[in-house]
């Protein structure tokens, strides 16, 4: 058997332990029914990888099975009235998306959040982008359907640019790293499970890793408006994009300027009806809560170092930022000292930065490292090649055999 097979095995093994034990063991059933369903399809894939070789088709059935079948069921469930089939992710942003059509806005001020009852204040919050809010407009223009959920969008635009990404890629990237590409995003429990019951960064991340994929074809404005449609959905892109603008500036002022346009251009775009409308409701919701200043706090905290560190002591949050703070002053000078010229190599930077971020805030979850996941796989996949590859001009076949 082949490293590549053994590889895949091991991945789908254990990613049917994972789902298996989150079926068992989860206390949040959202997360129970997806395990419920999604340890049959990576089992099967298990077993199927000791017998089959087209590994990036398996990669996509396997996504089917893991995360667009539990999606689906739980979506239809939700419609006929199952109030546990979704995480609060998912109301968040169906709310955005209503509040926008009814107010300008999708965010409600701090005053009109303590009107609340205190139970429904965490739900009160959008910490996003206003343009998160888009995926929560079919639900509120079409009613309480299951394909008006906002996570058959997220998937939508998910799959939408994984495969583009693939594309781009497919006569740059060795077939075993068109599959760890894909892999990163549809396969890993990490990815599935958050796709399959929340699902708001799988589409930041995924267009993210096509700016990346337009970089490597020298395509800088298109780079730009990937990226900068992931900036408008989630700050989490933001990193992305400043270490993008870095390579463009390497390849040249026109390619800064085309990149940074999309980059900078179109999450400030977005930004402002929502500052014209109703500026400090912009500030409560994407500033101050995720700050920790907020009239509830995020239930994000995971046990990672920031959070351990900031609930340890009276002066734990200061440290934790202090050290956020400095781990972002040495990723600036790794930026400055040897800026990356080539998008393998930013994809590190983007990597170690993410990383570091996410260790390091005080509010933060497991989910998050989902992001250096995937950009740790396009790192690797973008190696240079041992020696010449013939390049199959189907995508498909190209991830056959040996990959």
């Amino acid at each position: 058997m082949s490293r590549a097979r053994i590889s895949d095995a091991v991945l789908y093994g254990l990613s049917a332990v994972f789902a298996a034990i989150t079926a068992v063991t989860s206390t949040l059933p959202p997360h129970r029914a997806w395990g419920a369903i999604a340890w049959w399809g990576y089992a099967c894939a298990f077993l199927i990888t000791l017998v089959v070789l087209r590994r990036l088709l398996l990669t996509f059935v396997v996504f089917t099975a893991v995360t667009l079948v539990p999606l689906v069921t739980q979506a239809v469930q939700r419609a006929g009235g199952r109030t546990d089939r979704a995480q609060e992710e998912v109301l968040v942003v169906e709310q955005m998306g209503r509040r926008l059509l009814d107010t300008g806005t999708p965010y409600l001020d701090r005053p009109d959040i303590a009107a609340l009852p205190a139970s429904e204040r965490l739900l009160g919050y959008s910490p996003y982008q206003p343009g998160m809010s888009i995926f929560g407009i079919p639900r509120a223009l079409l009613g309480d359907h299951w394909w008006t959920d906002a996570r058959i969008w997220f998937a939508a635009a998910t799959i939408g640019a994984l495969l583009w990404t693939l594309r781009l890629l497919a006569d740059l990237v060795a077939p075993p790293g068109l599959v760890l590409i894909a892999q990163s995003v549809a396969v890993l429990p990490i990815c599935t499970l958050t796709l399959t019951t929340g699902g708001d960064d799988l589409p930041v991340v995924s267009l993210s890793l096509l700016a990346m994929a337009f970089t490597a074809r020298h395509r800088w404005a298109a780079a730009g408006v990937a990226i900068g449609v992931a900036g408008a959905l989630k700050l989490f892109a933001l990193p992305a994009a400043l270490v993008l603008m870095v390579l463009a500036w390497q390849a040249g002022a026109p390619r800064l300027r085309a990149l940074a346009a999309g980059a900078l251009g179109l999450p400030i775009l977005v930004m402002l009806p929502a500052l014209v409308v109703a500026p400090s409701a912009f500030v409560e919701n994407v500033l101050r809560f995720p700050a920790g200043h907020g009239l509830v706090t995020s239930p994000a905290q995971s046990p990672l170092p920031g959070q351990l560190i900031a609930s340890s002591t009276a002066a734990g949050r200061t440290i934790a930022l202090s050290l956020l703070v400095a781990a972002g002053l040495a990723i600036g000078i790794w930026l400055l000292r040897r800026p990356p010229q080539s998008t393998r190599a930013a994809a590190l930077v983007i990597t170690v930065g993410l990383t570091a971020a996410i260790m390091l805030i005080p509010s933060t979850r497991f989910g998050y490292l989902l992001y250096p996941a995937a950009f740790l796989a396009l790192w690797w996949a973008l190696r240079p090649p041992p020696a010449p590859v013939d390049r199959p001009a189907n995508l498909w076949s190209a991830s056959s055999g040996a990959a």
